[in-house]
């Protein structure tokens, strides 16, 4: 297949020296400019960020989470014997943390484990103030607005809703420990728990760290175990028939919200969460009746209490929340009264979450002139800027094989100050809503969501500790530019991603519409879920030609 592919690819685009052919190279400006995205739709997303992200440069953000519960497969329906006489032993929510060992730390303990947390944002020391509720909202599956033939879409700013319909009283409601609700943090240290055997031999068992938060007794007996109970088989529960299948227990408890707040003075602290890998386990003890022999052989029956619990997973409908407060800079630059479309914006913020993103369009729109089916210029605009009219067809008629084409972008280092830099950039084809051929054609595989799609790239560069850099190779869209006439010149889009391998659209809840009047009604969902942003230079007149956002090509002629 390589051997018929009559176009010169990125692979010998380092390549010098040939006596056929010289590598040339040129620099093209791009216009570029802020877009606000506004709230975007946010339910079942892969992960989602929980806490308080304080950020000089974009603002504040807090970020709050629903999800419904669910029981495990072939697990609805639990029985409970009333005769039994079951008790709560406790309700505990166990959401595992991303993390890592730290091989190279010391423990004290052989065995023991020191562990650092992936994915945490804010101060090491922050704390939130996090409420966990019973939520009243009902998360549809579909929805009917589409005949229910769509699923139903939750969008990032219904916080109030959900706040409107909360059922319960807090249920993280410990007064002893106050980091499970008003001075919540997210704990790096490995959870040990220490058991002893009937001969007196104590194992201790260790697990990643995790949020494990101790939920409300009382609330979970009478919602989920007076619900179970049964006499003789007789339904004899307060609300019999409640557990019977997902889709009905989905409706009488329709989730649990994670409400996230400011915690005083406290600076903030957020983390990406896998909540799909959560539980609710209620741990409860019932009598267990059997019979033994005593000293003369005689039957003797005997009760003894035994552990059992029910588990309800994190599996179902799910939305992320999100409440921003933007610094005045970031609010003015992607206010659409300030954004220049005309001859671009010089700084450009690029944010997740519910941000913003800029936009990109290629080659200088001057067309005062086309090209016939022979290759010669004529008078006249023909649709297609003149810059890219050249590439298609050179003065010389020689077909210019283009060997790579990369954008770059710098990053305003002044703006950005000491916040943290998101590790890559996603850019795609604004017009479409779909990826570039590039970022198609790249097979390269990472070990995570940050890594992967090394050709495409779009990484940080920071070897240069004064000018960090991201560059986006977008060899194959360029191509495609020049060899074929009927080649769109899309506009492009860039955001920040949270994985790089997630190229899914979310839909926004209010459109925008571009120059060329195309309305855009979808965003990157990976870009939804990233709390960071990055200040870059755009592409304006007035911004430093090292500096300036550039495409550049690396392309060869036939002699």
């Amino acid at each position: 297949m390589a051997s018929c592919d009559k176009d010169f690819n990125s692979i010998g685009g380092d390549l010098i020296g040939d006596e056929h052919f010289g590598l040339e190279h040129k620099y093209y400006d791009v216009l570029s400019y802020n877009q606000k995205l506004g709230s975007v739709q946010s339910n079942n997303l892969p992960v989602n960020p929980l806490g308080v992200y304080e950020d000089a440069v974009f603002g504040t953000t807090e970020a709050s989470f629903v999800t419904q519960l669910v029981f495990p497969d072939k697990a609805e329906n639990p029985v409970i014997d009333l005769s039994l006489n079951p008790k709560i032993d406790n309700v505990l929510l166990s959401i595992p943390y991303f993390s890592h060992i730290d091989y190279d730390a010391v423990n004290a303990v052989a065995g023991d484990n020191t562990y650092i947390l992936d994915s945490i944002y804010g101060s090491a020391t922050g704390k939130i103030k996090l409420s966990i509720y019973e939520s009243g909202y009902f998360m549809r599956d579909l929805d009917p607005d589409a005949g229910f033939l769509e699923s139903q879409k939750y969008y990032t700013n219904q916080g109030e809703d959900f706040d409107g319909l909360i059922v319960s009283s807090k249920l993280n409601d410990s007064i002893n420990t106050p980091s499970q609700n008003d001075e919540f943090f997210f704990d790096p240290n490995e959870i040990r728990k220490k058991t002893t055997d009937e001969n007196g031999v104590e194992t201790t068992t260790r697990s990643a760290p995790a949020m494990r938060i101790a939920l409300d007794t009382t609330y979970f007996r009478t919602k989920i175990i007076d619900a179970a109970k049964k006499v003789n088989g007789s339904e004899a529960g307060v609300d019999p028939g409640k557990l019977t299948t997902n889709d009905v227990f989905k409706n009488y408890f329709r989730g649990l919200y994670f409400k996230v707040e400011k915690s005083g003075s406290n600076s903030g602290q957020l983390a990406m969460m896998n909540f799909k890998a959560g539980t609710v386990t209620i741990n409860y003890k019932e009598d267990y009746k059997y019979t033994e022999k005593d000293a003369n052989g005689n039957d003797v029956s005997k009760t003894k209490r035994v552990l059992k619990s029910i588990v309800l997973n994190m599996t179902g409908n799910t939305v992320s929340l999100l409440s921003n407060a933007n610094t005045t800079a970031y609010a003015n630059a992607i206010d659409p009264l300030n954004v220049n479309k005309l001859s671009g914006d010089e700084t450009l913020y690029v944010k997740g979450g519910e941000g913003s993103m800029a936009v990109l369009e290629l080659f200088d729109k001057t067309d005062v002139r086309g090209y016939d089916s022979k290759g010669n210029p004529t008078m006249g605009d023909n649709g297609v800027p003149d810059e890219l009219d050249d590439l298609r067809n050179p003065s010389d008629k020689k077909r210019l094989l283009i060997n790579e084409a990369n954008l770059v972008f710098h990053m305003d280092k002044d703006k950005m100050g000491s916040n943290k830099k998101p590790k890559r950039i996603y850019l795609y084809d604004l017009t479409n809503s779909t990826n570039v051929l590039d970022y198609l054609y790249d097979g390269t595989t990472g070990a995570n969501a940050k890594s992967g799609l090394l050709i495409y790239s779009g990484i940080l560069n920071t070897t240069n500790s004064d000018d960090n850099t991201y560059k986006v190779r977008i060899t194959n869209h360029i191509k495609s530019l020049v060899k074929y006439s009927d080649s769109t010149n899309v506009k492009l889009g860039v955001v920040v991603t949270e994985s790089i391998n997630n190229s899914a659209m979310n839909k926004l809840r209010t459109s925008f519409t571009l120059t060329d009047g195309k309305e855009i009604t979808k965003a990157p969902q990976a870009s939804v879920m990233s709390p960071l942003g990055v200040v870059l230079h755009g592409g304006a007149p007035d911004v430093p030609d090292d500096k300036r956002i550039k495409l550049e090509i690396y392309y060869t002629k036939p002699n």
